[in-house]
This record gives C-alpha cells, structure tokens and sequence, in this order.
C-alpha cells in the first residue's frame, strides 16, 4: 500500500485517489503497457454482504461488458474487467475536469448558449446508447463529466449505484430520487424515456436554477407521480415558451407522451434555446433603445423581459417599418381573417396571440369543446389546434371541425413524434397544414397566412354535397412493386374508372402525361428521394390530383413533409386493408368531382414550396412534370 491505496491493480499501477463511494474507491492509474493515464473504479468485496455478493458482483461484470462495447466521443470509455482477492474493479478513461455535480455545488452559472450545449451533447451520447441497447437509468449530474474543452462525457451506465439500497432484484427502484422517472418509482421497467426523462430533471434544473421538485424522497416520489413542476421561465423570464414546452414534454408522466427518442428532444431543445436566445436580444433591443429617453424602474425592465419572454421569442427585426409582415404577401382583400388557436397550456396561447393578433382576429380556446363553442357562434376562418388535450383530442375536434364547418381551414400543431396523431389528422381530420411544436415563428406566420388567404376564398362558398357518377373517365394510378395492389385496387374500383400500374416514377409520369388522372395510390416505403420529390413537384403544379400514400415507416419528419409539400389526401398502414382503402378511394374521387364543380376548391390544396436541398432533383424532374396536362379548369 502507498499514501492509502495499492501500489497496483492488476496491471495498472496506481497515482492517486479520484473519490470514494459505500462500496470501493475509484482511483487514478497509469496503464504501462500502452502508456495511458486510466480511471479505475473498484468493489470492495468484504465491504458486502455475504448474501448480495455474488449478485452485485455479476451485474458490475454485465454492466462493464454493456458499456464496454459503447464507442461514443460523449460516452468515458471502459477499457477492462477484472477481479482480485477482495476487489473487482473496471478500467475507464480517465476524464479531466469536474462533473456537472461538482459546478453547480460551485454555484456555477451557466448561460442560454451552454445550457443547450451541454443538453445536446448528453442527449447526443444516450441517443447512441440507446440504440446499441444500453439504457442508463441513473443520469444524474454526478455522472456527466464535463472535460477542460467543455466536451461531455457520460459515466456510470448503471454502475455507480450498485449498494444494497440500489440493486435491482425483484421490486427494487434504482435510481438517484431527484431524477427518477414517475416509472421507476413504480418499480416499471425502465427504458430509453427513462433517461429522457432524467435529462429533463438537468434541463429544468440548469434553466431555472433549481430543480423540478424537492423535499424528503416520499415528498419527491408523490410530485414526481402526480404534480406538475412551474415553467422554468416563471424563474428566468429569458425562456421562451418553446423551450418551456421541450422541458414539460421531457417531463411528462406518461412514457408515451415523452419525446420517444433522444434525437427528439435534442432538436426540440436546441430550437427552444435558440428562441430563448432570440427573445432575450429582443428584450435588450427594446431596454437599449429606451434608455436614452428616460430612465427605467429595474422592476419595470424586469417586467418586460418576462412579457417577452411570453412571446414565442419574436425574430430580432432592424426595423420595424422596413420589414413587412408575413402575412402580408398574400391577397385577403384587406380583410382579417379570424383565427381559433385551441390548446390546454395559457402559455402557449399567450404566445400565439401575441405573434398573430396585429394581423389577425385572434381568438383562443383551451380545450375541444369550448372551442366548438366558439366555432358554432363565430365561424373562425382559421382552426390551429394542439393534438394532445384533455376532453377531445385535437384530431377528434378537427374532425367534429370539419363536419361542421367544411370551408374552415384546419392546422394540426403538436410534437415531433406523433406519427399517429399525424396520420389520423389527414385520415379524419383533413388538415391544411401540419406545424410541429417547437414552431418556427417565420414558418408559422407564413403558414397560416396562406392559410388565411385560402379561408377568405371559400369563405362565402357553399357546401353541396357531390355526387360521384357511377363511370367515371378519369382514372386511378397506382404507383407500386407490388403487382397485388394494383390487383386489388382494379378488383375493388375497376368497375367505376380506369386502373392503371406503374412500377416506378418514371413510368407514372408517362401515363399522367397521356391521361387524366384523378387519384394516384402510391407505395413510400423504400423513402426514395426522386420518387418523392416528383411528387411533391407534382403536386404543386397539379393540386387536383389525389394522393393515397401507403408506408410502413415510421418517420414522422418524412410523414410531414409530406404534408405540407405535397397535400396528401389519406395514408394507409401496410398491409393493407382494403375496406378502408376502398373508402379512401371513394372518397378521394368524390373530392375530385368537387374539383370539377368547384375549381376554387383547389386553392385548398395548395402545397408549400419545396425545399432547396431537392433543388438538383427537381430540376431534373421539371420537364417531365411541365408534360402533364391539366384537365381540370382552374380558378
């Protein structure tokens, strides 16, 4: 032994202590055979009890064989495994710098920009764990250590609790209470969400400078499983509303209703701080250009930095006067459109109201059926409702929206991973547009001003019904491999119109060049860029043809992109079924003949301009698409 520790562990020779835990020490090493300094942390054996032994020694060999196939730039490596008289013992790199823990017993304040630093790099590390299929279950800030460039490591991938309070045998919680999850409390198996939901704990706590909930660890348990924790900017007015909603969204109960990956979060988070960043210049601006004229009360200054922080983090402007509105680059006649934003959190309608209500009506509900209310008196031209609310989801209330008033444009606005939400609001709802929370404030105004311009038009329309005759002329197109759907497709539907196949895009567009195509059903699943970017482009010079998608991905962010570029009718889940298809179909041909009857229904299904990243494929695409004739009249 030297200065209280082993001269040697194995073949590593010992330099120094690095901390110590209940059971065993974690040293600083030296690995001679490769030249390296090492951290190694250590059980001490007779510090056990005789009947957790055995048990604790095998899962600290499982966890370094887990983690130890992990080869991340966030993740401290373990180099090693291996067993002495009275010590097991893991070889790790050795990090240089203190731990999260150790900066904020330091009172280390850190800004808007590091917070999102430090939280997308985390998240970065766990989403690559997560995938090889390592679950962490103890994020806590004494196991994130940030190095002297301010580059983060993840340590203790379930290790460090490994005391006979924390092992997981059967009905035990593991965990660090401050940062457990609702469903370790239970005693749930935990998975990825659970670590989600740690990081969340660290978000809340960075941003507002004080964690979630406090008190003795029954007082934690009891509002971890059932209360709500204050917005961290009722602490620190500079947070936007977005970035309040990343962290509640992390928080959340339910597994289900959490961000479901860590990808998710990451750029929820990082979109939040950048609106916080945004909002907080805003503020400054508007102090700065005050302060010549007259002197500000500190408590008024503070005043209005909390109202811009409720203000969905408006873009810096140089001048108000030089730079028009969004929604002024679209026709309305001089005429306000009035809209209807329906969702349970004050916040955010707050936020809401205050980018739209210069050039809008605005009006707010926070839930389903006080917007229905409000719907049956006022005829909002506009519907912008959140998907997740208690009472009637947003897709059901768009649905009762679209039965009840057809001419009202419908925006479904919710979170990243929602597929299903997605899917069902085109299937039942028929949305406009889909707008994912955390919102960019110039993508939203610009969507919902085309939507307010569209609204106007058909405002004063009529809703008659369509009859659908029963031969038609213009055609069905599927778009598919797979020979059987187009057989089924013929069987179900042939006897109305005209069924065509094609296997591939280029093929398609040769028979949309030569016939009159009223519905294309379209397989996605292999996500082909060109197919799809001859889609969108197509849609954009042809609204009036249908689109019936069938996929089985689970790409959310394709699935919305999709939407919003390309105005697609229904989706359908494979394998498919045909009783449901052949509703769509129908459904989609009744919407045709109303394109017949009523050409300024196309307006409609005005799609938005497609991105540049597609900029090479199009231009490829565009002789093509300019082939296909337009057999409908236009408004």
């Amino acid at each position: 032994m030297t200065a209280g520790f082993p001269k040697n562990i194995g073949k590593y020779e010992v330099q120094g202590i690095l901390g110590r835990g209940g059971m065993g020490v974690v040293y600083k090493a030296f690995d001679p055979a490769i030249h390296r300094q090492v951290a190694i942390k250590t059980i001490t054996k007779s510090a056990l009890d005789a009947s957790e032994l055995q048990y604790a020694i095998a899962r600290f060999r499982h966890e370094a064989q887990a983690v130890g196939r992990l080869t991340h730039p966030r993740i401290a490596a373990i180099f090693d495994y291996g067993e002495e008289a009275d010590l097991a013992y893991i070889v790790m790199e050795l990090v240089n710098g203190k731990s999260l823990y150790e900066h904020l017993q330091n009172k280390a304040k850190f800004e808007l920009s590091e917070i999102g630093e430090i939280i997308r790099q985390l998240l970065d590390g766990l989403g690559y764990a997560h995938a090889q299929g390592v679950v962490h279950r103890d994020i806590k800030p004494s196991n994130i250590l940030i190095n002297d460039d301010g580059r983060i490591k993840i340590s203790d991938f379930g290790i460090a609790h490994l005391d006979s309070s924390s092992l997981t045998q059967v009905g035990e919680i593991m965990g660090s209470p401050g940062y457990m999850s609702p469903e370790q409390f239970t005693g749930d198996e935990p998975d990825a969400r659970t670590d989600i939901y740690a990081v969340g704990v660290i978000a809340y706590e960075l941003l507002a400078n004080r964690k979630p909930f406090t008190g003795s660890n029954v007082e934690i348990m009891r509002q971890v499983i059932g209360e709500r924790p204050a917005n961290p900017s009722d602490s620190n007015p500079k947070i936007s509303v977005q970035l309040d909603w990343a962290t509640h969204k992390a928080l959340a109960k339910k597994r289900e209703d959490r961000f479901q990956n860590a990808r998710e979060f990451a750029l929820a988070f990082v979109q939040g701080i950048a609106a916080s960043l945004r909002t907080s210049k805003a503020a400054e601006a508007e102090e700065a250009e005050a302060a010549p004229t007259q002197r500000l009360d500190p408590k008024l200054v503070s005043a209005a930095r909390m109202i811009a922080g409720m203000q969905a983090a408006k873009a810096v402007q140089p001048a108000a006067s030089a730079v028009m509105p969004v929604a002024s680059a679209f026709d309305t006649g001089g005429k306000k459109a009035k809209l209807l934003f329906v969702d349970d959190e004050e916040r955010i309608l707050n936020a809401l109201r205050s980018v739209f209500r210069n050039n809008y009506n605005v009006f707010t509900a926070s839930s389903g059926p006080e917007a229905m209310e409000f719907l049956k008196r006022f005829r909002p031209h506009v519907v912008i409702s959140d998907q997740r609310m208690p009472e009637m989801t947003g897709v059901e209330f768009l649905r009762e929206v679209k039965d009840f008033s057809p001419q009202t444009v419908r925006i479904l606005l919710t979170g990243y991973s929602d597929l299903a939400s997605i899917v069902g609001s085109i299937n039942d709802g028929e949305v406009f547009r889909f707008i994912s929370k955390p919102w960019d404030n110039t993508e939203i105004q610009k969507t919902i001003g085309e939507a307010a311009a569209v609204a106007l038009e058909l405002a004063d329309m009529a809703a008659t019904p369509v009859i659908v005759p029963d031969k038609l002329s213009s055609g069905i197109l599927v778009l598919n491999r797979d020979q059987s759907v187009f057989r089924a497709v013929n069987e179900l539907m042939g006897s109305v119109c005209p069924v065509l196949h094609a296997t591939d895009m280029d093929r398609g567009l040769t028979i949309l060049a030569e016939r009159e195509i009223a519905v294309i059903i379209a397989d996605i699943g292999g996500g082909d860029a060109t197919a799809l970017a001859a889609f969108k482009l197509l849609k954009q010079d042809h609204p009036e043809i249908l689109a019936i998608l069938t996929t089985e991905a689970s790409d959310s962010e394709m699935v919305i992109d999709l939407i919003n570029q390309a105005q697609v009718f229904r989706f359908l889940s494979k394998p498919l079924n045909l009783k449901l298809l052949q509703q769509h179909v129908h459904a989609a041909l009744a919407r045709y003949q109303a394109f017949r009857k009523t050409p300024k229904l196309l307006k409609q299904h005005r799609v938005a301009t497609s991105k540049s990243a597609d900029a090479s494929i199009f231009g490829q695409l565009r002789g093509r698409i300019l082939s296909v004739k337009s057999w409908l009249g236009r408004a």
